[in-house]
């Protein structure tokens, strides 16, 4: 005899159900709208974060998509909890990490008059995730949470987001959670595309590889090595694709493109035959600015290309990365030959690497110059290293000029370019994997944005240096003011203490005023077990080099001077 479907309450349905998802954290703030479902998940192995602020749940709920490719989980209150996940879930979206947003609301009967919290969100959210909607019975919980499961995880990952009625919660159902299997990802490409794509490389004389976001999976790592290994041809990335190229091809890795079209391997592109992007969304770093001559590209990717003026692929291998690639090293039999301009190119990057391992400290009244500051933090970051990057000046520095060596070990927002992630992400990270340090980087004016999270890495113990680049302005604005106006407006701020504004949350506080106190202040803080905080003044002054068009040598304006012999 079959027995009868057990009695539950909406609440406990849904926890049952996240639990059984596998879902490990939840990050959010309760309220009396959502208070039913964090009372429920209490039953459970969830474990529940309280954060200080809901964008930052979505922060952290985002980074941990990002780095399992399983959907992390932000849970927020009514009316304002739900418009302060915006950020976050919009920033989730755009770079492609799976996240689920689930949000409280009036009870259905309130819904269409004037009440306390009272609000919109499903339209709010439509526009910023791949998948938003209501629950509006009971009933219908499992089936609409599952399939939000698998919209977030499938094809380009990104964030949904679930409104949940107040009376909904309450509700007795019968209904069962609904576990949806494993995703797995498309099989490889179609055969005739690739066998299209190998005959046009086979045929191209300055062919460059772009690496995108979705190169850096860690799945797609390997098999992008073994193809570049096969081929030998010229590699750029966006910035987003950090850490995808194995250290040993670095000597044909023509460094990170973005924002400013003015690298080496901006020059690359531009000299391009045809280009393979390979994981590559446009979002990551506009076409016309590094396709301006609208070459013919090859796009490789889980999803087919989003056509733009200067993106009309000529042959489109839609399907999984790594089995394609695979399949057109397979035939592939010859290397590439490097044209006299990637040579040069190389060459260039090689000469720039070598110059930042021999920077030497310099400081004046401001501070420190970014490559000093770049070829210290290098010193620090090993393979075990995650290093979060928040939006400033800073990350283009970082994120041109600093090594790192393995997927995803760099994790950067290009696509909204939001501040205040690192510090999040940071915390995130640390949960995933307790044993290893991440290291975060923000500028003072990110690190405002989200610092009352310093409270949760010191509850959660988590092992974080967060190194804040400090010049008392919105730097990054100030820079593109003064190119566009020659003057800034709104973009200075006072001073603040961070040291002790540390050491108030219970985090390790360290701040470097001295030349000589860089390299130790550095390890000390590097060292603490747990969270710490360490500020560095940063002189900015040549961040307008960033800009600037290379020179009639094709050099970066950067590296000029020490090109030219000022540094031995």
């Amino acid at each position: 005899m079959q027995s009868k479907p057990s009695t539950k309450i909406g609440a406990q349905l849904i926890a049952q159900q996240l639990e059984s998802l596998g879902i490990k954290y939840i990050f959010g703030i309760p309220g009396a709208k959502i208070d039913r479902l964090f009372d429920a998940i209490e039953d459970t192995h969830i474990q529940m974060v309280p954060v200080r602020h809901e964008a930052n749940a979505a922060f952290m709920a985002g980074v941990v998509g990002r780095l399992t490719g399983k959907a992390g989980v932000a849970l927020v209150t009514s009316g304002p909890g739900c418009g302060n996940l915006v950020s976050g879930v919009a920033t989730a979206n755009s770079e492609g990490d799976p996240l689920i947003a689930i949000g409280g609301a009036v009870k259905r009967a309130d819904q269409q008059k004037q009440t306390h919290q009272s609000m919109d969100t499903v339209s709010i959210f439509r526009s910023i995730t791949k998948f938003s909607a209501e629950i509006q019975h009971v009933d219908a919980a499992s089936e609409i949470i599952a399939n939000a499961f698998r919209i977030a995880e499938s094809g380009r990952p990104g964030s949904c987001f679930l409104s949940l009625p107040q009376d909904i919660l309450s509700e007795q159902t019968q209904t069962d959670t609904i576990i949806p299997a494993a995703y797995v990802q498309p099989g490889c490409a179609d055969i005739t595309a690739i066998e299209e794509a190998v005959h046009r490389i086979g045929k191209a004389k300055r062919c460059v590889v772009l690496l995108g976001l979705h190169a850096s999976r860690r799945e797609n790592a390997a098999s992008i090595t073994r193809f570049l290994q096969k081929t030998y041809l010229p590699v750029v990335g966006t910035y987003q694709a950090a850490g995808t190229v194995d250290i040993n091809y670095y000597h044909h890795f023509a460094g990170r493109v973005g924002l400013f079209n003015n690298q080496p391997g901006d020059i690359l592109l531009r000299d391009a035959d045809l280009i393979l992007t390979i994981g590559f969304n446009p979002i990551e770093y506009d076409p016309e600015l590094w396709n301006s001559k609208r070459c013919p590209v090859i796009h490789l990717d889980i999803e087919p290309a989003e056509y733009q003026h200067n993106y009309q692929p000529c042959v489109e291998i839609v399907g999984n990365i790594a089995q394609s690639l695979d399949q057109m090293a397979n035939r592939i039999s010859d290397y590439v030959r490097l044209s006299p301009m990637a040579l040069s190119v190389l060459e260039d990057v090689a000469q720039q690497r070598q110059i930042i391992k021999a920077y030497p400290t310099v400081y004046n009244q401001q501070g420190f110059h970014p490559l000093t500051l770049i070829k210290t933090m290098q010193s620090i970051i090993t393979p075990d290293t995650t290093l979060c990057l928040d939006m400033g000046s800073f990350h283009i520095w970082i994120a041109r000029y600093l090594s790192c060596f393995r997927a995803r070990q760099m994790l950067v927002s290009n696509g909204q370019q939001t501040m205040g992630v690192a510090l999040p992400w940071a915390i995130g990270a640390s949960l995933l994997n307790p044993g290893s340090k991440v290291v975060s980087v923000s500028g003072d004016g990110g690190f405002m944005q989200s610092s009352m999270e310093l409270e949760t890495a010191v509850r959660l113990k988590c092992n974080i240096l967060h190194i804040v680049w400090v010049d008392n302005a919105y730097n990054m604005v100030e820079m593109q003011e003064l190119k566009k106006y020659q003057r800034f407006s709104g973009v200075k701020f006072g001073p603040i203490d961070f040291k002790a504004y540390a050491e108030s949350f219970g985090a390790k506080g360290f701040a470097v005023t001295s030349p000589h106190e860089l390299v130790t202040t550095l390890k000390q803080a590097m060292d603490v077990e747990g969270p710490s905080v360490l500020a560095i003044p940063v002189d900015y002054s040549d961040n307008y080099k960033l800009m600037m068009p290379r020179t009639e040598n094709n050099q970066d304006p950067v590296f000029t001077h020490h090109l030219e012999g000022e540094i031995a």
